[in-house]
């Protein structure tokens, strides 16, 4: 299966900052895949990239099988794409601009396009300059879904909306594009625990880690082990266990390759014989805290 997405050492530089560094990363057909990373990451940089925007300074990136910097004119008819920022001509009404739209799509579905109307609640008799934030935002994920686009690039959608609208967007896309693959970066990640398949860390232009979220969840566990006597932290401890304290008899870590037999075995071996032993789940934002100190650190 070819992937939807696919970058290989992909980078891209603005003088002394590198944006993007060597970035390896493929989305398969059918997706929903996330990218999360704080701040100056180079998350909207990468989408730009993917969009032809703008150039990379190195390496190659495809999209739906086309060379990312010969995108242009009828290659966006596939693909949905909403920022964050979007614009459009304020003294449009909504109608309007939706009619204008269906002329430059050949997929355009007039049916879906009236479904996403009244289920994202769009007022077609008002102009986009009295929308709010949260409106604008749906009328941009509802352009972008009437024509059954192949691929649905998203960045930043949920900023700064509130929790109804999110929901209002996520329960739109999710409905609406069920055939499609969806390529979003978010800082929320509550949000995004609830339907992404896929997840990607993006942190100063490094990809860290790129995977199922259920793989993801399922290797990292914070740790908690109640020790026979009180003692110090080891200088053998592997290199998974991230972010090791100890407070009287009690050690805690989190566990970034867990395996509970091999996972406890080496607690044995490190610490010896023990009172308890406690694993517990992590929430995604829990493990990109976990992640993102320890590169802070490193």
């Amino acid at each position: 299966m070819n992937p939807v997405i696919r970058a290989e050492q992909l980078t891209k530089r603005y003088r002394r900052l590198c944006a993007l560094d060597r970035v390896n990363l493929e989305v398969q057909e059918g997706a929903v895949f996330a990218l999360v990373g704080p701040n100056g990451a180079g998350k909207t940089t990468i989408i730009k990239v993917l969009m032809n925007l703008i150039e990379p300074t190195a390496g190659t990136a495809q999209v739906l099988g086309m060379e990312s910097r010969k995108i242009r004119g009828s290659a966006y008819t596939s693909i949905g794409y909403v920022s964050e920022n979007q614009e459009a001509p304020e003294w449009m009404r909504v109608s309007a601009l939706l009619a204008y739209l269906r002329e430059f799509y050949p997929t355009w579905d007039k049916d879906l396009e009236s479904g996403l109307v009244k289920q994202l609640e769009l007022p077609l008799e008002r102009k986009i300059k009295e929308l709010s934030r949260g409106m604008k935002m749906k009328l941009a994920l509802a352009s972008a879904l009437a024509f059954h686009p192949k691929l649905i690039v998203l960045d930043e959608p949920f900023g700064g909306l509130d929790p109804l609208v999110r929901d209002q967007l996520i329960e739109g896309l999710l409905e609406r594009a069920t055939d499609a693959t969806i390529f979003l970066s978010s800082h929320d990640l509550a949000e995004i625990e609830t339907f992404a398949s896929h997840v990607g860390y993006l942190d100063e232009g490094k990809l860290r880690f790129s995977e199922e979220l259920t793989s993801l969840a399922a290797r990292f566990r914070e740790v908690e082990l109640t020790l026979e006597i009180e003692g110090e932290l080891s200088s053998q401890m592997p290199e998974s266990w991230l972010q090791a304290n100890v407070s009287g008899g009690v050690v805690r870590f989190v566990e970034s390759r867990f395996e509970e037999q091999i996972t406890a075995a080496e607690i044995a071996r490190v610490f010896g014989p023990v009172k308890d032993v406690v694993f517990r789940t992590l929430t995604l934002r829990e493990i990109f805290l976990a992640v993102a100190k320890k590169e802070q650190s490193a």
